[in-house]
Protein backbone atom coordinates (compact mmCIF):
# COMPACT_ATOMS: atom_id res chain seq x y z
CA UNK A 1 0.00 0.00 0.00
CA UNK A 2 3.02 2.75 0.86
CA UNK A 3 4.29 1.74 -2.37
CA UNK A 4 1.08 2.53 -4.21
CA UNK A 5 0.71 5.80 -2.04
CA UNK A 6 4.82 6.75 -3.25
CA UNK A 7 4.46 5.74 -6.64
CA UNK A 8 0.75 7.92 -6.78
CA UNK A 9 2.62 10.83 -5.20
CA UNK A 10 5.43 11.37 -7.80
CA UNK A 11 3.22 10.51 -10.48
CA UNK A 12 1.31 13.99 -9.25
CA UNK A 13 4.74 15.85 -8.47
CA UNK A 14 5.48 14.82 -12.20
CA UNK A 15 2.56 16.35 -13.34
CA UNK A 16 2.64 19.03 -11.04
CA UNK A 17 6.24 20.31 -12.12
CA UNK A 18 5.57 19.89 -15.90
CA UNK A 19 2.96 22.77 -15.71
CA UNK A 20 4.81 25.17 -13.28
CA UNK A 21 7.34 25.65 -15.93
CA UNK A 22 4.65 26.91 -18.28
CA UNK A 23 4.68 30.50 -18.55
CA UNK A 24 2.59 33.61 -19.67
CA UNK A 25 4.36 34.91 -23.11
CA UNK A 26 3.74 37.26 -25.11
CA UNK A 27 5.03 37.82 -28.98
CA UNK A 28 4.03 39.97 -31.69
CA UNK A 29 3.23 38.62 -35.37
CA UNK A 30 2.98 40.38 -38.32
CA UNK A 31 0.52 39.56 -40.02
CA UNK A 32 -0.25 39.87 -44.04
CA UNK A 33 -3.45 40.25 -46.07
CA UNK A 34 -5.40 42.80 -43.87
CA UNK A 35 -6.85 45.09 -46.41
CA UNK A 36 -10.27 46.64 -44.59
CA UNK A 37 -11.36 47.05 -41.25
CA UNK A 38 -13.17 43.87 -40.93
CA UNK A 39 -9.77 41.37 -41.26
CA UNK A 40 -8.75 42.40 -37.90
CA UNK A 41 -11.65 40.97 -35.96
CA UNK A 42 -10.92 37.49 -38.15
CA UNK A 43 -7.48 37.56 -37.28
CA UNK A 44 -8.48 38.09 -33.54
CA UNK A 45 -11.11 34.92 -33.23
CA UNK A 46 -8.90 32.88 -35.60
CA UNK A 47 -6.33 33.55 -32.24
CA UNK A 48 -8.77 33.25 -29.81
CA UNK A 49 -9.65 30.61 -30.66
CA UNK A 50 -6.21 28.54 -30.02
CA UNK A 51 -6.50 26.57 -26.79
CA UNK A 52 -4.13 28.83 -24.35
CA UNK A 53 -4.16 32.33 -25.47
CA UNK A 54 -5.27 34.53 -22.77
CA UNK A 55 -5.10 38.15 -24.48
CA UNK A 56 -5.26 39.36 -28.50
CA UNK A 57 -5.14 42.58 -29.62
CA UNK A 58 -4.47 43.75 -33.40
CA UNK A 59 -3.25 46.58 -35.02
CA UNK A 60 -5.23 46.91 -38.64
CA UNK A 61 -2.38 50.12 -39.46
CA UNK A 62 0.50 48.01 -38.41
CA UNK A 63 -0.76 44.52 -39.77
CA UNK A 64 0.34 43.67 -36.46
CA UNK A 65 -1.16 40.97 -33.79
CA UNK A 66 0.14 40.81 -29.83
CA UNK A 67 -0.69 37.87 -28.67
CA UNK A 68 -0.45 36.48 -24.79
CA UNK A 69 -0.54 33.12 -24.54
CA UNK A 70 0.50 30.30 -22.14
CA UNK A 71 3.47 28.05 -23.69
CA UNK A 72 2.26 25.48 -21.90
CA UNK A 73 -0.26 24.93 -23.96
CA UNK A 74 0.49 26.27 -27.15
CA UNK A 75 3.15 27.52 -29.00
CA UNK A 76 4.35 30.58 -32.00
CA UNK A 77 3.91 27.85 -34.40
CA UNK A 78 0.08 27.12 -33.13
CA UNK A 79 -0.67 30.53 -33.59
CA UNK A 80 0.57 31.24 -37.05
CA UNK A 81 -1.19 28.39 -38.31
CA UNK A 82 -4.06 29.89 -37.16
CA UNK A 83 -4.02 33.17 -38.76
CA UNK A 84 -2.81 31.27 -41.59
CA UNK A 85 -5.74 29.09 -41.94
CA UNK A 86 -7.96 31.82 -41.77
CA UNK A 87 -6.27 33.67 -45.10
CA UNK A 88 -4.02 35.89 -42.90
CA UNK A 89 -0.20 34.40 -43.28
CA UNK A 90 1.76 35.71 -40.20
CA UNK A 91 5.10 35.08 -39.02
CA UNK A 92 6.74 36.22 -35.57
CA UNK A 93 7.92 40.32 -35.80
CA UNK A 94 11.33 40.60 -34.89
Amino acid sequence: MNKLLASAALTLAVLASSTAFAAEKTVTLAVQNMYCAACPHTVKASLEAVPGVSKVAVSFAAKTATVTYDDGKTGVKALTDATTNAGYPSTPRS
